[in-house]
């Protein structure tokens, strides 16, 4: 069975969710690093690929509103190409836009503190982008 990583990667912060079925994203974890270090972003997602082996990484591509490619998405776009040479699994991109809204909104509704929140929801950013790409394309 395919095996899907799915990242919501920030400037300080990264969710992580997964997939061992292919119907249903779960979180796994929010990687913390310095601001704009995504040397060690990418080391810390390396250890998690070499854990949780994947054989579909999922990275979100927070495009703008009107579709074009801005700085925080070049970044990704960028981070994803790496990603893609060191661990040898291919990475696919998932408009990532409003999935933090979705996630902030779902949190809100589970009547979560403010505190928790904070917490859980580059996680759920991230089962969004992973579970919005499950359903586009696995059958």
């Amino acid at each position: 069975m395919t095996r899907y990583l799915g990242l919501d990667l920030g400037s300080v912060t990264c969710g992580v969710s997964f997939s061992d079925t292919g119907f249903i994203a779960r979180t796994i974890e929010t990687i913390r690093f310095k601001p704009d270090d995504y040397n060690m972003a990418l080391d810390k997602v390396l250890d998690i690929v070499d854990r949780e082996k994947p054989d579909v990484i999922v990275l979100g591509l927070p495009l703008l509103l009107n579709d074009d490619v801005g700085p925080r998405a070049q970044i990704c776009l960028e981070f994803g190409e790496v990603l893609e040479q060191e661990s040898g699994i291919p990475v696919k991109m998932q408009d990532e836009r409003f999935t933090t809204a979705v996630a902030e909104s779902i949190l809100l509704e589970a009547d979560v503190s403010r505190k928790k929140r904070k917490k859980k929801i580059d996680q759920l950013a991230a089962v969004q982008i992973l579970q919005t790409w499950l359903d586009r394309n696995v059958k």
